[in-house]
């Protein structure tokens, strides 16, 4: 059985703990944070679509300006897939419990603003857990980029026609695994989408639908890649449990990273709410450690 290092700290551990140990330990911690509803998940899914609906009667009717509108649906845009995420992971409801309905229900219309099906998130989504960091099967792999403003050149690249990154990728990734009947889905959202953008441009509301859509959405997804595929990823070189993610300090707070600071909790325990992970990580940042995991500045 391997030892590890002795690390002095809340477990205060006189010795090093063996691989059972230590495993123990961290799924104890995990567990105190298992089967808990995240209401503040499904009250922030909800209530961010609800925010970005009321943008097109409020503006359209001359009640808000476009300009204040533009601003409120980009940020609508950046916070509406973090719900889906708790959906993609089974933590609102898993099968067979009374609020499974609420979990898929959080799933499917969250995202909405980001036209990105349920599904397609889901099943992608599953695959990078799999295989992180691997530059043939994780479908989040085109992410990555040597600094930050390459990761943001880079996301804008992988959303050009006949680009083979970003959602270009997740087609490939649905027929690997035998569901290609995923890709229907999102051909539905792409053909509503640019249906209701031509429709509102055809109407004389071209630029309303630019503002409150089509450029939030570019935002938006720009920002939602850089913090939850690049940054806790970042220089993804190494695969494995403890070795693929990392914990980082972000100039923009947990708050504004949309709590991927502590990604590496998500990843070891994916059942754990979102807005417990810093928790958890404070309790089993003694085991990480000796671990050797990507802990850095924070």
């Amino acid at each position: 059985m391997g030892r590890f290092r002795t690390v002095q700290g809340p477990l205060d551990m006189s010795e090093a703990l063996t691989e059972k140990d230590l495993r123990k330990r961290e799924i104890a911690i995990a567990r105190k944070y298992a089967d808990r509803l995240p209401w503040e998940a499904v009250a922030w899914g909800l209530g961010n679509l609800l925010v970005w609906l009321s943008l097109w009667p409020l503006v359209f009717l001359g009640v808000m300006p476009l300009w204040l509108g533009f601003i409120i649906a980009t940020f609508n845009v950046m916070l509406c897939y973090l719900p889906s995420h708790e959906a993609q992971h089974d933590i609102i409801g898993r099968k067979g419990t009374k609020w499974r309905w609420l979990n898929e229900f959080v799933g499917h219309v969250s995202t909405i603003p980001l036209v990105l099906p349920y599904r397609v998130a889901k099943l992608t989504h599953i695959q990078h857990h799999l295989h992180a960091n691997d530059p043939a099967l994780d479908p989040d792999y085109s992410s990555m980029a040597g600094g930050p403003w390459q990761a943001i050149w880079k996301s804008i690249q992988n959303r050009q026609p006949g680009a083979d990154g970003g959602f270009n990728k997740y087609g490939d990734v649905l027929q690997d695994i035998g569901r290609p009947d995923a890709l229907i889905d999102g051909a539905l959202f792409q053909l509503a989408h640019f249906g209701i953008l031509i429709a509102l441009a055809w109407s004389g509301y071209a630029l309303e639908a630019a503002l409150l859509w089509w450029l939030p959405r570019q935002i938006g997804l720009t920002y939602i890649q850089f913090f939850l595929s690049w940054a806790p990823h970042h220089p993804a070189d190494k695969t494995g449990r403890y070795k693929d993610t990392r914990a980082f300090k972000s100039a923009w707070g947990n708050i504004g990273s949309m709590g991927m600071q502590y990604h590496i909790v998500h990843h070891l325990h994916p059942y754990i709410p979102l807005t417990d992970t810093p928790r958890a990580y404070r309790e089993m940042r003694d085991i990480l450690e000796q671990r050797d995991c990507r802990l850095e500045g924070i």
